[in-house]
């Protein structure tokens, strides 16, 4: 809900998992959400960044390192970490 000013005004603002696609839900105190920043080529930081949600399921199934490469390897922060870019609990 947004008020006059166009502001975002709602208690709870859903997020989905970066990695499958699944929403996370308010009552999912596993999940987490990371902003991964980015740099410029001297390695300061730009003031930008990326921003991942990993669902706790992921999470509890051990594969939120594994996906947090993936994501990170398509927005192209990783280079040769990941043979495939698809996620594979993503299908």
């Amino acid at each position: 809900m947004q008020n006059i000013e166009g502001q975002i005004v709602d208690s709870y603002v859903p997020r989905k998992c970066s990695a499958t696609g699944r929403l996370i839900t308010p009552k999912d105190h596993a999940a987490t959400q990371i902003n991964v920043g980015k740099v410029d080529v001297h390695g300061n930081y730009t003031g930008e960044f990326v921003t991942f949600a990993i669902a706790g399921k992921v999470r509890a199934r051990g594969e939120g390192d594994a996906a947090l490469n993936c994501l990170a390897t398509d927005a192209g922060f990783l280079e040769n970490v990941v043979k495939s870019k698809a996620y594979p609990s993503s299908k």
